[in-house]
């Protein structure tokens, strides 16, 4: 490689050590177009999400298969960085050479027009070739890493919890199952039962549906911990906000309660959202533009004023007195559907809302049982245009109490035995939450299906490869 190579967004950052030198760029055709002796090719290398121009001529010896370069081609470009004589760009290369390296064929999906989000589902691994994706993609990894670097900063400690479980942790039974058995000459036992004993692991096997109960246990040794992976549910679920294939992060904080715990997500949420417009402007002003108007606004008045928080009891006495009719009838005991959550966050106090001590019977059995028997110490923070996007609570430290919940929620409390001997030899106040991954993603960027800021999802129906 030249030692003058550098990125775009080298460029960008700081165009005047580079202006009136060679460069040299290694990247893909995004657009072109040609005039007679002249052509312009609208370059990006995947560094940033801005372009490049490269001007090229008729004197370069290949302008004949230049000027009708098609997009994706990719190209290695020599030239000098100049200040621009168009309005469009402050600079642009012109060029001196063109190594045409990979010519992309004419049937190429992705073309110079607005595509739907509809088509471009169906190719997903030519899509991040999109303005629209491009941005969502880099917003996602940007995010990824301030989760780190956030848990970092306050001294968690970062635990890998399993993928394969034989534990359902929100105990819905909605699970894939995982087996290594040949399901043509399934094994049986005397009673006629499937074996599972001839599995490789032993017995029963699934994907996660959460890492909580793993990272709990790690509570009782590290204080702060937090896990960040991909968990997995088995719902027929075709709305644009789930996905059979997603990603949490679930922080367990110890010596803590309920308030402890909204207090963390808040600043959690904050951060995430400070440091991806700060990190992200280019993406964050496309978004804004295009998929949002009035994303940046919203994003940054949640940085300066303070969620709400409201109890499960008030959320139903504030949703039986709106003058809205409701496809799904408000009921205390029946808990929270997505329009009663949108309509907290959306229209009564039009920004994020905690909504705490939910009804027993509708939540996890691990979530502590409030002093009044009825309630359990949860909390689900919603936010308008999605809903919740995060569920978390203080757990369930009393042995006797979690091992009835345990039986009161149809489990066997044999099969939790390790995660109950936790509270058996040395129990203390705990608590933590889950945030689903892709759910805050659709929030920052605005982007309305979960489908589009996944890059291969997985839901019903839909596994391309």
């Amino acid at each position: 490689m030249s030692k003058n190579n550098v990125l775009v967004k080298q460029i960008w950052e700081n165009p005047k050590k580079f202006l009136d030198k060679e460069v040299r760029l290694s990247g893909w055709v995004r657009t072109s177009r040609s005039s007679k002796t002249f052509a312009f090719i609208e370059f990006n290398d995947g560094s940033c999400y801005k372009n490049i121009q490269i001007v090229l001529t008729d004197k370069l010896p290949n302008f004949s298969e230049l000027e009708n370069i098609y997009t994706g081609s990719s190209l290695i470009v020599e030239g000098k960085l100049v200040k621009s004589e168009g309005e469009k760009q402050a600079f642009e290369v012109q060029a001196k050479s063109i190594e045409i390296v990979g010519v992309s064929d004419l049937s190429n999906p992705i073309q110079t027009k607005r595509h739907s989000f509809e088509f471009l589902r169906t190719v997903p691994h030519l899509r991040p070739r999109t303005n629209t994706f491009m941005a969502t993609f880099r917003a996602r990894s940007i995010v990824a890493q301030a989760i780190h670097r956030f848990f970092e900063n306050k001294g968690f400690t970062y635990i890998h919890t399993p993928i394969i479980t034989s534990n359902d942790a929100e105990g819905a039974g909605e699970m894939f199952r995982v087996t290594t058995l040949d399901l043509n000459k399934l094994p049986k036992t005397a009673e006629g039962k499937i074996n599972y004993s001839e599995e490789l692991l032993g017995k029963e096997a699934y994907l996660t549906v959460s890492g909580q109960l793993a990272v709990e246990s790690m509570c009782f040794a590290y204080r702060n911990v937090y896990t960040f992976g991909p968990t997995f549910r088995a719902e027929n679920s075709n709305t644009a906000r789930h996905a059979n294939e997603f990603w949490m992060i679930e922080p367990e904080i110890a010596f803590a309660d309920l308030f402890d715990d909204m207090d963390l997500a808040e600043e959690f949420v904050k951060y995430l959202i400070k440091d991806l417009l700060e990190k992200a402007p280019d993406e964050m002003k496309f978004f804004n533009e295009f998929i949002e108007p009035g994303l940046i606004e919203k994003l940054e008045n949640i940085l300066k004023d303070d969620f709400a928080r409201i109890t499960y009891t008030e959320a139903i006495e504030i949703l039986k007195k709106a003058k809205v009719k409701f496809e799904y009838p408000v009921k205390w005991e029946d808990g929270l559907q997505s329009e009663h959550e949108r309509y907290l966050a959306e229209t009564v106090y039009k920004k994020p809302v905690f909504v705490y001590n939910y009804p027993k019977e509708i939540k996890a059995f691990y979530m502590r049982l409030n002093d009044d028997g009825k309630t359990v110490a949860a909390t689900d923070l919603l936010v308008p245009g999605i809903g919740e996007i995060i569920g978390g609570s203080q757990r369930e430290e009393r042995l006797d109490i979690l091992t009835q919940k345990l039986k009161d929620h149809g489990l066997n409390p044999d099969d939790y035995s390790w995660y109950l001997d936790s509270r058996k030899f040395g129990t203390f106040p705990h608590t933590g939450f889950g945030l689903g991954f892709e759910r805050a993603i659709m929030y920052f960027t605005g982007m309305k299906n979960v489908r589009d800021v996944i890059t291969y999802p997985r839901t019903p129906n839909n596994i391309i490869f």
